[in-house]
């Protein structure tokens, strides 16, 4: 039996220039505990969705679901990993490193992005 080489990385996918959530989209986004579980699961370290999902203590629907929305908001980034063996993997990141919200003078969000 051989072993087995760690998977490669094939492709990122960097959306940390894509984030722009007004208020009402921030609110909305974490308003949901189960994105919060998963938020804080890729914030801790970069995972698998099947980790993801036993961290945050969800389903590994919901714990996908919740990943491709925080993807699509530009706080989370994927890598594909191809095995050896053809098997390719996603790994799961957050990609900012504070999220604050303002209630003087009117409601404004801000979201601080790592590089």
């Amino acid at each position: 039996m051989s072993a087995q080489s760690p998977p490669r990385p094939t492709h990122r996918t960097d959306r940390t220039d894509d984030v722009c959530l007004s208020a009402a989209e921030l609110f909305d986004l974490f308003g949901d505990e189960y994105t919060r579980r998963v938020y804080q699961a890729v914030t801790a370290q970069p995972r698998s969705g099947r980790a993801v999902a036993e961290a945050a203590g969800v389903s590994r629907a919901t714990a996908y679901r919740r990943l491709n929305e925080l993807r699509d908001a530009g706080l989370v980034r994927t890598e594909t990993m191809v095995c050896d063996d053809g098997h390719h993997k996603e790994r799961f990141e957050g990609v900012a490193t504070s999220l604050s919200i303002s209630l003087d003078d009117g409601l404004e969000t801000a979201v601080d992005v790592a590089d």
